[in-house]
């Protein structure tokens, strides 16, 4: 009889001791879920939010020489970047003929690729720091991250100018 309760309890200690690990095991899984959601959730808020200033700013205003035009937007990380920098003013510089362009006061985060042909009406970024407006279309061999378009951009020229970037 000692032998069977013996047994009995060996058992039973095993048995709560398999329940407390289970225990244990759910909690430390359900806290884990509780925190990746919580994350998921920071994350779509803050998502929802970038979006809500994209949908705000997918459009600016660009003003040359006192002529205005709208700009088209991209939905990237340089592009937003630039944005949060704006209202801002530059005398851009002639290069080429075909192109204004101004070295920034402070860089912007760059997604480069060589889009192999520019249109008219693209505002791009050169390197980390160079914004250019292209002005007339053309092939290139040149790497760019693409910021926006502006429509119905006429040919500028080749003086420098006076342009203004505002939401």
């Amino acid at each position: 009889m000692k032998k069977g309760i013996k047994i009995f309890l060996i058992i039973l200690a095993i048995l709560v001791i398999v329940l407390l690990a289970d225990m244990v095991q759910l909690k430390f899984f359900n806290n884990r879920n509780l925190d990746s959601q919580t994350n998921i959730s920071n994350e779509d808020i803050n998502k929802n939010e970038v979006d809500k200033i994209m949908e705000d700013v997918t459009n600016i205003n660009v003003s040359i020489n006192n002529q205005k035009y709208n700009a088209i937007i991209e939905n990237n990380e340089t592009a937003r970047s630039f944005i949060s920098k704006l209202p801002q003013e530059f005398n851009m510089k002639e290069l080429n003929g075909n192109e204004k362009y101004i070295y920034l006061d402070e860089t912007l985060p760059t997604n480069s690729y060589n889009p192999k042909h520019i249109e008219k009406g693209d505002i791009m970024l050169y390197g980390n720091d160079c914004l250019v407006i292209f002005y007339k279309s053309f092939d290139t061999n040149y790497s760019y991250t693409r910021i926006g378009h502006i429509d119905n951009l006429p040919d500028l020229g080749n003086n420098s100018v006076i342009v203004k970037f505002e939401k």
